[in-house]
């Protein structure tokens, strides 16, 4: 499976009541596919994954994968309270079209040491699915867990570990990381995830991208990345320059409103219907969604005043 691109953690479109709305999702992907994005990731953080019940999620992911037809694979994210519960689940979607797992981190795999054994147990577990695994390593702020680099180098041995996201927010962190991954006898696609510093992200070792500002601007980011893995980076910062504004607005702190900006980015651009959210999530205040509007306007995006 070839990740070394982007991979859009594409967002879940709903109407005003916060139902999933299946036929913008669908126009969704006719508008994103076209732009070049190696893979697209479902039910992730960016997605609303955590606010969607299991059979929204399981019908979203079919939804994606019966548009995608095989053009492209499906990276679903998958986590949930317990190993049962998330294998339950995996089950059911690997039938309905995941090509590949985005393994969440549990809250409870915080604050540990050295090679934990719930973490690597997990782990093996959810690979027994028979489904390739991306691994999640997400800061705590977005209810993730930082992982002991000793056990980081035992999840790169399962055999069905084909890629890691770090996504620290961190660069001396994600630095770090790298470096230990690339002096590791077993090497896996290192995508990042750090939409705070993508450029920076390849400059510093990562073969792709796999993140919530994917979902916007597309292109751009599709060429940043083949510029910068081509080491172009004379070209790739020119782009990232018009780029960069952009996701430093929509992962502003607070961080968590980075998904109700994203999809207001979207509706700005006419591309959504709608830039509802799932509560416990807002939508946007008016100044907010003035402050983005003069961001796309500054640089020359569709969608700004």
């Amino acid at each position: 499976m070839d990740l070394n691109g982007l991979v859009p953690a594409i967002v879940t479109p709903m109407k005003d009541d916060g139902a999933v709305d299946e036929k913008a999702l669908v126009s969704y992907i006719s508008w994103i596919v076209p732009q070049g994005p190696k893979a697209l990731a479902v039910n992730t953080d960016a997605g609303e994954g955590p606010h969607l019940l299991p059979e929204e999620k399981l019908r979203v992911l079919a939804v994606v994968a019966g548009e995608l037809a095989g053009q492209l694979p499906v990276v679903c994210g998958l986590g949930g309270p317990s190993t049962d519960a998330v294998l339950e689940f995996g089950r059911k979607a690997k039938v309905a079209g995941a090509s590949a797992w985005l393994v969440f981190p549990s809250p409870a795999f915080r604050g540990t040491t050295g090679i934990d054994p719930v973490i690597v147990g997990y782990h093996r577990e959810v690979a027994s699915l028979g489904v390739p695994m991306v691994l999640f390593q997400l800061q705590e702020g977005l209810g993730g867990a930082e992982y002991p680099l000793e056990t980081i180098a035992e999840l790169v041995d399962i055999p069905e570990s084909i890629a890691i996201k770090e996504a620290t927010f961190d660069q001396a962190k994600y630095k770090k990381t790298v470096a230990f991954l690339r002096g590791l006898p077993r090497q896996i696609t290192i995508l990042t995830g750090n939409d705070n510093f993508i450029l920076e992200s390849f400059e510093m070792g990562a073969d792709g991208a796999l993140l919530g500002f994917g979902s916007v601007v597309t292109r751009e980011q599709v060429d940043m990345i083949r510029m910068a893995r081509a080491n172009d980076y004379a070209g790739a910062k020119a782009l990232y320059r018009r780029i960069n504004p952009l996701a430093q607005a929509c992962f502003a702190a607070p961080v968590r409103e980075y998904r109700a900006r994203l999809k207001a980015v979207l509706h700005m651009q006419g591309v959504l219907p709608t830039a509802a959210v799932r509560r416990p999530l807002l939508p946007l205040t008016g100044a907010a969604r003035g402050a983005l509007k003069r961001v796309l306007a500054d640089n020359s995006f569709p969608g700004g005043k």
